[in-house]
C-alpha cells in the first residue's frame, strides 16, 4: 500500500529536512494499516533525530496536528483510523519558539 507522509511546521527537520515522503507499506498477515501503525513505522524508518519531539508514548506529542486526507484525525478515530492506498497523512507542529 502506498501512502504519502507530509511533515510541516518544522517537523520536516526531524525527518531528514524532507517535507514529503511517499512510502510503500508492506501488508502483514492481513493486518490493516492504521495511523498508529504508521506513526510507529515513521519513527523507526524515517525519523532522523530527536524522537522526543515527535512522539510521547505510543502517539504523537501534544501540539502536533495530524490530518488524514486533510481531515483532522480526531474525526476519523485517531490512532485507530484505518488507511487506504493513496491516503495522505500530514503532521503539523503547532509549537514554535519565540
Amino acid at each position: 500500500m502506498k501512502v504519502k507522509l507530509e511533515f510541516s511546521g518544522g517537523m520536516d527537520l526531524l525527518f531528514g529536512n524532507k517535507k514529503m515522503h511517499e512510502v510503500e507499506l508492506a501488508e502483514t498477515n492481513g493486518k490493516r494499516w492504521t495511523v498508529g501503525r504508521v506513526i510507529m513505522w515513521a519513527r523507526e524508518n524515517l525519523l532522523t533525530e530527536r524522537p522526543e519531539l515527535f512522539m510521547k508514548g505510543d502517539s504523537v506529542r501534544p501540539g502536533i496536528l495530524v490530518l488524514v486526507n486533510d481531515c483532522d484525525w480526531e474525526l476519523s478515530g485517531t490512532l485507530d483510523c484505518e488507511l487506504q492506498d493513496g491516503d495522505t497523512v500530514t503532521f503539523i507542529s503547532t509549537l514554535h519558539g519565540g
